[in-house]
């Protein structure tokens, strides 16, 4: 039951990584015998990379951002250009298995399927990076970083709290009908997040398919390139603008309180004064905020959904509650 591909890469002075394992997107996308395109988004590279596509793959569809905009806004660009059934979004260093797609494509047999994440392995095959997640609060705050899979190979039913931006197999429709990335998380951090959560309160499931994998190159990201500090700053802004936009009700209320003692004033005394710019940032996104969240209360009446995040966390809760899992 194999659907047409289009595999969108977002590319920052990936040369080097482009030329390492390109081939192997090529090589499983022909091994899954289908339509397929692959669709590489230079987002203001000062490296050769865009000489290397025009020169190594005439068959990519090379698209240039007119300036350095992020991973959100890059990913997008492909996102609109993607002509195909599946979207596979795939960072440029994460090497593909020859049978990636082999486990996958059952998922898509379900009309409810938002996507569905291999297992994402470290390159000396020593390590899991990333599996399924699952979805919890702590105290007021959203968090999704505890890792599990079934031990059943052959289960299907296998859910997560998001989909990692660096592997997921989406329905194209409805990744366009949600907008891709939300643009408010530039220049990087936590829009894979967000996009499983706004997928998962329309009502469509996010999968993990642990016999599909896929390997990362360590530290072979292009947020590596970038100040540490500036990262951390994007990194906390971005997490709190996500709770502002998806936390209802008292812990709405109460979240930033928590965040002030439990976080800004522990970090600010031991002189991480970066954490108050991060905040500060995050107030100031207050509109963006509104805005996306009216976003999402209008796709949720169109598509006639009541759930919200606590709903999110009982769907997969149960379904865990039968099976015997593996947490990391």
């Amino acid at each position: 039951m194999q659907k047409s591909v289009s595999i969108v890469i977002p590319n920052y002075n990936g040369e080097h990584l482009l030329e390492k394992y390109l081939p192997s997107v090529f090589t499983a996308a022909e091994n899954a015998k289908t339509i397929f395109e692959v669709i590489v988004i230079d987002d203001g590279s000062k490296d050769e990379s865009i000489n290397f596509i025009k020169s190594n793959y005439p068959n990519v569809k090379l698209l240039v951002n007119d300036r350095n905009r992020g991973f959100s806004y890059t990913c997008n660009h492909g996102i609109r250009k993607a002509q195909y059934e599946l979207i596979l979004l795939l960072n440029s260093d994460v090497k593909l298995t020859p049978d990636y797609f082999e486990h996958q494509w059952k998922y898509f047999n379900k009309p409810d399927t938002f996507g569905v994440m291999a297992r994402i392995m470290s390159f000396d095959e020593g390590r899991i990076e990333d599996a399924a997640r699952l979805l919890y609060y702590s105290g007021c705050r959203i968090k999704a970083n505890k890792f599990y899979y079934s031990e059943n190979p052959t289960d299907e039913n296998v859910f997560t709290a998001y989909l990692s931006g660096a592997n997921a197999l989406v329905d194209a429709k409805k990744l366009k009908e949600l907008g891709g990335f939300d643009e408010i998380y530039s220049p990087f951090s936590s829009e894979d997040f967000d996009l499983s959560l706004r997928a998962w309160q329309l009502g469509w499931k996010c999968y993990y398919e642990h016999q599909a994998f896929c390997f990362h190159h360590v530290s072979g990201s292009t947020k590596t390139q970038i100040k540490s500090n500036f990262i951390k700053k994007i990194y906390y802004r971005n997490r709190y603008i996500l709770q502002g936009i998806h936390l209802q009700g008292l812990r709405k209320t109460l979240w930033p309180l928590q965040q002030i003692l439990s976080e800004l004033l522990p970090k600010m005394l031991t002189g991480k004064f970066w954490v108050l710019q991060s905040y500060n940032d995050y107030l100031a996104h207050k509109k963006p905020i509104i805005s996306s969240r009216e976003r999402l209360k209008i796709l949720k009446k169109k598509y006639n959904s009541d759930l919200n995040i606590s709903d999110v966390m009982v769907i997969i809760n149960q379904s865990i509650s039968t099976k015997k899992i593996k947490r990391l």
